[in-house]
């Protein structure tokens, strides 16, 4: 029992002795092979450089505040910038950024949108994240391709479904001004043609009867007071006349009725209600002996020589429909197209459908377009002339962000937020920000990459120290006593280590 006592006591004295032998190790740089990072470390630190976290182009050589936000700068860390090692004199510069918007880029110096001065990038830096560098045999292993970002025109030809309907100024409602009894129909089916004055109805009513008594007694005062000596009598004869006029006239009774009513100095029964327009009768409310009474809608006609299609667009389709576009319509059973123009795009959107109609204006003289009938409508958009362009697939769109991965020389790959605006039918997309033209964008393997930008830039912000302006401190012996944890069940596998 005292022997194993002994046996255990000298373990632990050894394995004490090895670790004080370690610590001492690496406090000393000159006993031990650990002294090249301590070295490497030491070097770096003269050479520190401070950056921006929130504007990474801000490179300084000095700690103190980015000029742009006034955040305190932050050291640049090893392998987050290639700047910190390559010469001021031999850097290049990629192009130039707005300080507030990483997303405006120009291949020269100027002023961005909002006055500020443009900062340079260079060659070795990059906009947001991290570059990121793969050997070839990791490329192939991936499938990375690249494509150049060119000029194009890009078009888009719009698909879409139409529905036919009425021409809203042609649309008529019939009523009688008066009650009355339905005494004859002369129009008493839907969908039958009237022309301008054709006869619809004959209405009884016991007020228009009296209006016209009213106006043969008028008729007659007139005649017999137009000699009278009397000042005043003549005239007052004939504005009673005229009023009387004048009222049958408001209840829709023709000239030519009232001439009839002089011609046979007899008041007439019933009266006849005409077409006031050409068109269709669409709907008929009315039947012979029913009594109607006065606004009451009898009649709706509709004149369809020229109709209105409605054709719906959906959001996205916005940017390339125009007023005054050509548009072809094609019925469901036969291969002609009619072509018409977009007159009117409706500012709001279907609540149902969520989409926004544009109106295209066709004759129709043969009546071959039907309202409610659908169409095929096909829009071709004006081509967008010699704007910059990538693939749509080389863009990771985060809802709120946009971003693509530039490549650059030595397998490097550089994360850069874009600016996008129309996308044709062939899979193209407009850039309107942050790329120039002939640069390479990834169109494959992209979200590996950005795994691995995001992978990085999550690795670099856990070893950030908590203070910056505090060196970190070396590992103390609680640090390496966490290594030991329980020396009782390793002192065996130690002291063959030892003594091998």
């Amino acid at each position: 029992m005292q022997k194993a006592t002994i046996i255990t006591a000298l373990v632990g004295t050894i394995v004490l002795a090895f670790a004080s032998l370690l610590y001492f190790d690496a406090k000393n740089p000159s006993t031990s092979g650990i002294s090249t990072i301590g070295i490497e470390a030491a070097h770096a630190e003269e050479h520190q450089e401070y950056t921006c976290g929130m504007h990474p182009f801000i490179i300084r050589s000095e700690p103190g505040n980015c000029p742009i936000c006034q955040m305190a700068l932050t050291p640049v860390k090893s392998g987050g910038a290639a700047a910190a090692t390559q010469p001021p004199g031999e850097r290049k510069i990629k192009y130039w950024v707005a300080p507030m918007d990483p997303s405006y880029i120009r291949d020269q110096p100027g002023k961005s949108p909002m006055g500020m001065d443009l900062v340079p990038v260079y060659e070795d830096q990059a906009v947001i994240g991290q570059l990121i560098d793969i050997d070839p045999v990791t490329r192939q292993n991936m499938g990375v391709r690249s494509e150049r970002v060119r000029s194009r025109d890009l078009h888009r030809t719009i698909r879409t479904v139409g529905v036919v309907g009425y021409e809203e100024p042609k649309q008529y409602s019939v009523n009688s001004k008066i009650d009355g009894w339905i005494e004859k129909l002369y129009v008493n089916e839907t969908g039958g043609v009237v022309k301008t004055g054709q006869p619809l109805l004959e209405i009884y009513s016991p007020q228009l009867v009296a209006a016209q008594e009213e106006y043969l007694l008028a008729l007659r005062n007139k005649a017999s007071l137009a000699n009278s000596t009397v000042s005043g009598i003549a005239a007052g004869a004939a504005r009673l006349l005229d009023s009387s006029r004048k009222r049958l006239k408001y209840w829709d009774i023709s000239d030519r009725q009232i001439a009839a009513i002089e011609q046979n100095d007899e008041a007439s029964k019933t009266l006849i209600l005409h077409a006031p327009y050409d068109g269709i009768v669409t709907l008929k409310n009315v039947s012979e002996g029913m009594f109607a009474k006065a606004g009451m809608e009898l009649f709706k006609i509709a004149d369809i020589s020229k109709v209105w299609v409605y054709a719906d667009i959906y959001e996205y389709e916005l940017p390339w429909v125009k007023i005054g576009q050509e548009v072809r319509v094609q019925l469901p059973y036969q291969s002609e197209e009619i072509i018409g123009r977009i007159s009117t795009i409706y500012p709001y959107v279907e609540q149902r459908t969520r989409t926004v109609k544009a109106r295209i204006d066709l004759d129709n003289r043969d009546f071959e377009l039907k309202p409610d009938m659908y169409v095929n409508v096909r829009i071709k958009s004006e081509a967008a002339k010699n704007v910059l362009s990538i693939p749509v697939e080389a863009v990771l769109n985060s809802g709120e962000r946009q971003t693509v991965f530039v490549e650059r020389e030595q397998g490097k790959f550089e994360p850069r937020l874009i600016k996008t605006g129309l996308q044709d039918e062939n899979g193209y997309l407009e850039i309107v920000q942050g790329l120039l033209a002939d640069e390479l964008v990834v169109t494959s393997a992209q979200f590996m990459l950005d795994s691995e930008s995001t992978l990085r830039e999550a690795i670099q912000k856990m070893l950030e120290p908590k203070n910056n302006n505090q060196a970190p401190q070396p590992a103390g012996p609680s640090e390496l006593d966490d290594l030991f944890t329980d020396p009782a069940e390793n002192q065996e596998l130690e002291l063959e280590s030892l003594f091998n």
